[in-house]
C-alpha cells in the first residue's frame, strides 16, 4: 500500500454509478479505495479487477449510524488519512403519495438523506484536515418535483440543503463540497425501488437505451471533484434544461413532467 496516494471512498458502490466511481477511480493508478455496500460480494469482485489498487471494502448499511462511523473509521485506520468521501448510497420508490404506505419515504430518508448525514458528519474532521470533498450524489429529483417519486425527491431535495449549508459553513477552511445531480442513468437503481407498499418494484419500467451510462456518469463525476466545482447537474434536456426553465416558467416544466412520467409503461397516474 502507498500511504502517499489519495483516498477516496464511495459508499454503494456495488453496482450502478458506485461501482462506476470505484472503477474510475481504480483505473487511475492514483487512489487508494474504500468502497462500502450491503453486498460485500460485488465489492470484492470490482477488487479483484484491480488487483495492482489497494482497497478497503466493508459491508455498511449506510441507514445505521453505527455502521457509517464504523467504516469511517476503519477507513482511516486502514489508510491514514481521506480525501473524499461521495456519497452516492440511495434508492428510490414509484407511487403515488395517495396511495403510498409511509414506511416507504421513512426508509428513502434513512438511507439516501441520513445516510449522508451520518458518513459527513463521522468523515468531516478527517477532510477539513486534508482540505478534502464532500460529495453528495442527488438527481435531477433534488431540482424540481418529480411525479411518482415524492420521498426519493424530498431526500434528494434535503441531501442538496444539507450540503450547500455544509459548504457555506466550512467556506473559510477549505472543504470542497461538490452536489452531483445525474440525469436517468442505467442503474439498478429503479430496478429495486419501492412500490407504494415497500415491496421492490422489479424490472425497470423505464427503456435504457438512451439513458447515461453509469461509467460516463463516473467519469464526469470525477471530473467535476477534480476541479472542485460546487454542481453538476448532468444531461442536458432532462438536466440543465429543466433545471434552468423550473425557475422562469415552473409551472410549464410541472406539466412536462406530469406528462413525462406519465408515459411510462404501468405509470401509477395519467
Amino acid at each position: 500500500m502507498d500511504k502517499d496516494k489519495k483516498v477516496v471512498m464511495i459508499t454503494g458502490a456495488s453496482s450502478g454509478i458506485g461501482k462506476g466511481l470505484a472503477q474510475e477511480y481504480a483505473k487511475t493508478g492514483q487512489y487508494n479505495i474504500a468502497i462500502c455496500a450491503r453486498n460485500q460480494v460485488p465489492l470484492n469482485e470490482i477488487a479483484q479487477q484491480f488487483p495492482e489498487c489497494d482497497f478497503f471494502i466493508e459491508t455498511v448499511d449506510v441507514s445505521v449510524e453505527e455502521d457509517c462511523k464504523r467504516f469511517i473509521n476503519n477507513t482511516i485506520q486502514h489508510f491514514g488519512h481521506l480525501n473524499i468521501l461521495i456519497n452516492n448510497a440511495g434508492m428510490s420508490m414509484r407511487a403515488l403519495f395517495e396511495e403510498l404506505d409511509l414506511s416507504v419515504i421513512r426508509r428513502l430518508m434513512e438511507v439516501n438523506f441520513w445516510g449522508t448525514v451520518y458518513c459527513s458528519k463521522y468523515a468531516l474532521p478527517y477532510l477539513l484536515q486534508t482540505k478534502g470533498s464532500l460529495v453528495g450524489i442527488i438527481s435531477i429529483a433534488g431540482y424540481i418535483g418529480l411525479p411518482g417519486r415524492t420521498g426519493y425527491a424530498a431526500s434528494k431535495y434535503a441531501i442538496r440543503g444539507f450540503l450547500d449549508t455544509v459548504r457555506v459553513e466550512n467556506i473559510k477552511k477549505g472543504l470542497h463540497v461538490l452536489v452531483a445531480a445525474p440525469g436517468f442513468t442505467d442503474s439498478n437503481i429503479r430496478n429495486v425501488a419501492l412500490t407504494k407498499d415497500g415491496s421492490l418494484q422489479g424490472a425497470d419500467p423505464r427503456k435504457t437505451t438512451n439513458m447515461m451510462t453509469p461509467e460516463l456518469c463516473a467519469h464526469k463525476i470525477r471530473h467535476a471533484i477534480d476541479h472542485r466545482k460546487r454542481s453538476l447537474i448532468l444531461t442536458f434536456v432532462e438536466g440543465k434544461l429543466t433545471v434552468f426553465l423550473s425557475k422562469w416558467i415552473p409551472s410549464l416544466i410541472d406539466r412536462l413532467s406530469y406528462q413525462h412520467m406519465a408515459k411510462e409503461p404501468n405509470s401509477p397516474f395519467k
